[in-house]
């Protein structure tokens, strides 16, 4: 995927994207698109525009594991997916995947979040 505009001297941004199941992982990885709640949509849009690259990691809420990570390459959009079967979710965006790999989080409990009270990463 592209960058919509050169962007070399902006932050690169990390969120950790929590699913409610494995499913939306396996559809994301195979269509490279994610959708999220749509109080996540507003995070995620101006990271995409203030950032030189966006990366999401991706964990299945109770796994104790990453699923892998990709790359946000497009902004999030007003269009929806069905793929998800909810109403909860807002619009799809593009994603690359990079890595599709189950990996414990005790492979990261060295990694603290600064902004999460310095927090293990999980």
């Amino acid at each position: 995927c592209k960058s919509p505009s050169p962007r070399q001297n902006m932050p690169v941004r990390y969120f950790i994207m929590k699913s409610s199941n494995l499913q939306n992982i396996e559809i994301s990885q195979q269509k490279g698109i994610w959708s999220t709640t749509p109080s996540n949509e507003r995070k995620l849009n101006g990271a995409f525009w203030e950032s030189s690259v966006v990366y999401l990691i991706f964990s299945v809420q109770g796994s104790g594991c990453f699923q892998g990570f990709a790359r946000m390459c497009s902004a999030i959009g007003c269009e929806k997916s069905q793929d998800w079967g909810s109403a909860g979710f807002g619009g799809v965006f593009k994603v690359d995947w990079i890595r599709k790999e189950s990996i414990p989080f005790q492979f990261a409990h060295h990694l603290l979040n600064p902004w999460n009270d310095s927090k293990k990463v999980q």
